[in-house]
């Protein structure tokens, strides 16, 4: 498809900067065939049947971002993606290798080193490759670089919040969900689910499941061709187990509905669905390019943050429930005045194309 037909004019008033006060109290427009309807996520337990399969995603968002200053002194900015493996530093001590972006007043460039702190010790390994990420080795003392990093880290909130992270966000930017550590931003459906209204969930008979996909930085890329094909998908890994798949093709079997909490889970299930058309255990990276004309073979409900114009995300929603059905959805929540973005409020689709 076009990239300019992804594009949508939003009120900055509407990009929400704080999360709702609870997290089930969110907003939450329903697109069913022929009709939109407003509610709140807590609703969930009335709109979806018994029986219900809810898949989720357990990332753990890592508070990633660091800041450091170059042995002349000057700042820079570091932002940890992806572990590649081990190392040394030029000390012969150990450390960590890892995927990172990295900022500061002048370029950054191999060979620099980094303090972060006084706990980090920060080698650059490479100069920035075509996505601008740059190879670093990171060491810490006794501690470890968890620890380290989970002490002085900051949360890596999406830039368009245009605000620091503040101590409210290490349990408002992570989901009631989050088990593995990994991701450099929140799989934010999730982020409406409280442990209530979990247990209020399964008390209606709805079920869960989980997979694992870390999210990385590239979510935020806005598509920079005039043609979505000639995008370079971003790279995310994940896991997919079977006690899972078993839950999924179990209740698909069953003819009870598959509702996937989070664009990350879709892209988790359908890369996970073997040439037979069935879902199978997997793990690995995905590459997954899900526009209008894709096929789900998985997924029949799903919920959804409202996403950025110009985003693959948004590519994602317009497969699943229809271009014209979405564009339709996202003008009433702007004229309902919905709040938009990671911190905002929610779509239920429950029609696929």
């Amino acid at each position: 498809m076009r990239t300019s037909e992804l594009h949508y004019e939003l009120p900055g008033e509407l990009v929400a900067r704080y999360p709702a006060e609870r997290r089930e109290d969110a907003r939450m427009l329903v697109v069913d065939a022929e009709t939109v309807s407003h509610h709140l996520v807590r609703d969930l337990t009335d709109l979806l049947p018994s029986g219900a399969l809810l898949v989720v995603n357990d990332t753990r968002v890592v508070p990633a971002r660091l800041f450091g200053r170059k042995e002349t002194g000057g700042k820079v900015e570091l932002l940890l993606v992806r572990q590649l493996g081990s190392g040394t530093l030029p000390d012969g001590s150990p450390a960590e290798r890892w995927s990172a972006l990295a900022k500061a007043s002048r370029r950054v460039r191999a060979g620099m080193r980094i303090d972060v702190g006084g706990r980090l010790r920060v080698r650059v390994e490479s100069d920035a490759d075509d996505e601008g990420m740059f190879t670093l080795m990171v060491g810490a003392d006794d501690e470890g670089v968890a620890a380290a990093v989970q002490a002085l880290g900051h949360m890596p909130l999406p830039p368009y919040l245009e605000r620091a992270d503040e101590p409210a966000d290490h349990e408002r930017y992570q989901t009631t969900f989050a088990r593995v550590p990994g991701a450099v931003a929140a799989p934010t459906a999730g982020l409406h689910f409280s442990e209530q209204l979990v247990t209020d969930l399964e008390a209606c008979g709805c079920r869960f499941a989980a997979i694992t996909l870390h999210v990385g930085p590239g979510t935020f890329r806005p598509v920079a061709v005039d043609e979505l094909d000639d995008h370079p998908m971003h790279a995310e890994t994940y896991q997919l187990d079977e006690s899972t798949a078993m839950a999924v093709r179990q209740a698909r079997a069953d003819g009870r509905p598959v509702v996937a909490v989070g664009t990350t889970v879709v892209r988790a299930l359908e890369t996970s669905v073997n040439a037979a058309g069935e879902l199978v255990a997997d793990a690995g990276e995905t590459r997954l390019m899900i526009q209008p004309g894709y096929r789900f073979a998985v997924v029949d409900a799903l919920l959804t943050n409202f996403h950025l114009p110009g985003s693959t995300l948004l590519a994602l929603v317009y497969a699943f429930a229809g271009i014209d059905r979405v564009r339709s959805a996202y003008g009433e929540a702007i004229r309902a005045r919905y709040r938009f973005y990671s911190y905002g409020d929610a779509m239920l689709l429950r029609v696929k194309r």
